[in-house]
């Protein structure tokens, strides 16, 4: 294995030679090869919609988006309004103008719904009425009065338009299902049968601007007795976009001004600023352009891509360029000191890099979407920095002027960097023991707290506590007794199947059985569907009496006044039943809530539609299915990608060392960060969400760099003089000086995401910067305790 390795390594220093002897030519084909991913970046896109976190090929999906074709998007926009009494002259008409302002001025809308157009069913003798709420204006008092009756005492208002109390009502924003991209409109639209509609549904960018529509124009109606809140899942979504975009941009500033000031103390030279910038810059460009060439959007997870790209790429160029600079002043010879660097680093780089993109590889495989992004195109990204390290660093370093600042006459200059490594040095040989005894200890406690580690997926949380879209959401979840919706789409089977009365009935029976349920923080706070309408078309067709509110035992009366209400005028059929009249969609009403959380109460719902409804086929879907499904999909694939990310990089570490033994040996300090990182997380009740749970992959694949740089060098000087102490002393003062900056550089990447706006990716940047400081702990401290130990008869003085 040690004969492999040297050639290997003098493999790379023919290279070294290779490249500077043809440098232009090898910048040619760089600079081609990089154009050509980098043509790729206007395609790019943000996509922060809910359904994105799933696969195309899911499921789940595939139902979601049959359900959207049918029955039109379910993602709203909920403007809510509080006032001391909503059925004031004034504020109605304050509501109205507010109404039809917003008609207006929100694009993409297909649907309003406010107490000023609701539908109102009513029987005139044999005639059925359907009309609006507010119709006919109230201008007396008597009238005003009996306006506010019927709507408090119609059960399909409560708690969907106005609440129990009369103090908040609400303005149902239903935007369109399609993009208006590319799209023509056909003056023949709505006139022609058709049973699918082509076509790409709302973007992400067509919902941010309804919603951006809609804070603008609520904003000059707001007032002490006009209070504004805006919700639903449309306007989270929009929010989060925002959040994205602002955190993005901070984060590229804080991680490129934190790697240039640590360049700067590390090499004082301005090619070792300037030369790992570039390597960053067209590394993180050239991730994103993979992600577009294979049309993979931005998504929540995949913002963490750009201080990760940016920080694994100067933890590179820094290994490679402080061994050509400390050779370069020694031998003043460029040519020689490039092919040296490469020599000595460049199997360390390429296996670093290869198990980096393991440990995210094994996401890849994710149920989740964006999570798998994560670690197809940074694993892939952290692949083409390793190549632009190898290829592109020496290129640039041939071509740059730099000065060798020859110190062959000079004694070598003591830095602070120097005593603290000599230091480390002394103290990991000299107790290594003790310091092994003590560390093992803690690994053994934060054992202990994993077990206590939650699931959660509560995107409302991940907002601040005085977020005005958290603020709205928590509201009128309290007050209208849920935002979000979950839909049972019942299948018949069978043209007009619909028209059946027992399984109408059953419907009903389930609405009202639906709407009694409660499972801590999660409730049916309303349920309806077909059978609402059916109820109100009965009722007005019988004087309008309040005994008349049921289902008609009749098949054919049914039909009869589903017809009548259809000729009324009102479209509000298409909501709840297909053309053919086989399938209902019956629409339960739920608090936006932890998706974890709803993993008991949708299987007691599913256990309900199982047994009731055995010759029928139900499929559960809505937004509130999608942000479950998710989360159970993230946590049925995390510990097959940990276990993933094991093996391969546990393989790598025996393939690299060359000995089983101390390869298995060397993950300990691999691992010792992210058993402490899960530990804390355990210890301070931190959830374990789409975010933390991608600490552990990118912190081993991070935390085995530093290992692999250690155990390499390591390796080298140990061979050579067969003392464990010297060796290490000496790895400090290379390896262990790289390892220092890069951590710094890794960790603050990291850190910086601590000034995120959202908790769940504060708390990501603190635990994954925590566990690189933990790794760089682990590296020197315990691996040189190891080596000190394993290897204390192989002639350690």
């Amino acid at each position: 294995m040690t004969m492999i390795r040297n050639r290997i390594e003098e493999w790379f220093e023919r290279l070294g030679h290779r490249i500077y002897k043809h440098k232009y030519k090898t910048l040619v084909v760089m600079i081609l090869l990089i154009a050509g991913i980098l043509s790729q970046l206007p395609k790019l896109t943000l996509d922060i919609s809910n359904e994105g976190f799933l696969h195309n090929d899911d499921q789940s999906l595939i139902d979601y988006n049959a359900f959207r074709e049918q029955f039109g998007r379910d993602e709203l926009i909920l403007v809510a309004v509080s006032a001391p009494d909503v059925f004031d002259r004034a504020f109605l008409d304050k509501l109205r103008v507010l109404h039809e302002e917003l008609d207006e001025k929100v694009p993409y809308v297909d649907e309003i719904t406010s107490l000023v157009n609701a539908r109102n069913t009513r029987g005139e003798g044999d005639t059925l009425i359907v009309e609006d709420l507010l119709e006919e204006w109230p201008v007396t008092d008597e009238e005003l009065s009996e306006i506010k009756k019927r709507a408090l005492t119609n059960p399909m208002y409560e708690n969907t338009l106005v609440s129990e109390d009369g103090t908040i009502t609400t303005i149902i924003i239903k935007t369109q299902t399609y993009s208006s991209v590319g799209h023509e409109i056909d003056i023949m639209d709505g006139f022609e049968e058709s049973d699918s509609v082509e076509g790409e549904f709302l973007t992400t960018q067509e919902n941010s601007e309804a919603v951006h529509a809609v804070y603008q124009t609520t904003e000059r109606y707001r007032d002490s007795g006009f209070e504004v809140y805006i919700t639903g899942s449309a306007a989270i979504t929009h929010y989060q976009k925002q959040f994205i975009k602002r955190d993005m941009q901070t984060f590229v500033k804080f991680a490129f001004a934190s790697i240039v000031l640590f360049l700067f103390v590390m090499f004082r030279k301005v090619s070792g600023v300037i030369i790992p910038l570039l390597i960053i810059i067209v590394s993180f460009l050239s991730t994103f352009g993979l992600m577009a060439a294979f049309g993979a959007a931005i998504k929540m997870p995949t913002q963490i891509l750009p201080s990760l790209i940016l920080a694994v790429s100067v933890g590179y160029s820094v290994h490679l360029l402080s061994i050509f600079y400390q050779q370069y002043r020694s031998s003043d010879d460029k040519e020689e000191a490039i092919a040296h660097a490469l020599g000595h680093s460049g199997l360390a780089i390429v296996m670093t890099a290869v198990t980096t993109a393991a440990g995210l590889f094994s996401i890849s495989t994710s149920s989740v979407a964006p999570i798998a992004d994560v670690g197809r195109f940074g694993g892939a990204g952290i692949l083409l920095s390793m190549l632009y390290t190898i290829i592109l660093v020496p290129v640039l370093l041939a071509i740059l002027p730099i000065r060798s600042s020859n110190a062959k006459n000079r004694d070598p200059e003591i830095t602070a960097m120097d005593r603290l490594l000599a230091g480390v040095a002394r103290f990991s040989t000299g107790y290594p023991v003790p310091i092994l005894a003590v560390s093992f200890l803690v690994i053994g406690v934060s054992i202990f707290y994993i077990p206590k580690i939650d699931f959660g997926h509560d995107m409302l949380r991940w907002f601040p506590k005085e977020n005005s879209i958290r603020i709205a959401t928590e509201k009128i979840n309290e007050e209208m007794r849920g935002t979000l919706n979950i839909s049972a789409i019942i299948d018949t089977g069978k043209a007009n199947g619909l028209y059946d009365p027992e399984l109408l009935k059953r419907m009903d029976e389930t609405c009202a059985y639906l709407e009694t349920l409660e499972l801590d923080e999660i409730f049916v706070g309303k349920a309806w569907s077909i059978t609402t309408i059916l109820k109100e078309s009965n009722r007005a067709l019988n004087r309008n009496l309040e005994e008349f509110y049921s289902i008609p035992d009749d098949a054919n009366l049914i039909a009869q006044e589903l017809l009548l209400f259809e000729n009324s005028g009102s479209d509000d059929t298409e909501d709840f039943v297909d053309s053919q009249f086989s399938k209902a969609n019956l629409i339960m009403k739920v608090p936006y809530e932890d998706a974890v959380a709803y993993a008991k109460f949708l299987e007691i719902i599913r256990g309900h539609f199982d047994t009731k409804y055995k010759h029928e086929e139900v499929t559960l879907t809505g937004m509130g299915v999608i942000l479950f499904r998710t989360m159970a999909n993230a946590a049925n694939s995390m510990v097959r990608s940990y276990t993933y990310a094991l093996i391969v990089i546990t393989f790598f570490m025996v393939l690299l060392i060359g000995k089983i033994r101390i390869g298995l040996l060397s993950m300990i300090p691999n691992l010792a960060p992210i058993v402490i990182t899960l530990g804390i997380m355990g210890l301070f009740q931190i959830e374990l969400n789409l975010f933390t749970m991608l600490v552990a992959n990118i912190a081993i694949g991070l935390a085995v760099d530093d290992t692999i740089h250690f155990m390499h060098n390591f390796r080298r000087y140990f061979e050579q003089s067969g003392d464990a102490v010297l060796a290490v002393q000496k790895t400090m003062h290379t390896a262990g000086r790289a390892m220092l900056v890069t951590s710094c550089v890794l960790s603050i990447g990291f850190f910086v995401f601590i000034l995120a706006e959202m908790n769940n990716v504060s708390k990501f940047g603190l635990l994954t910067g925590t566990a690189i400081v933990l790794a760089l702990l682990s590296d020197y401290f315990i691996s040189p305790a190891l080596m000190v130990v394993v290897n204390r008869n192989k002639g350690v003085r």
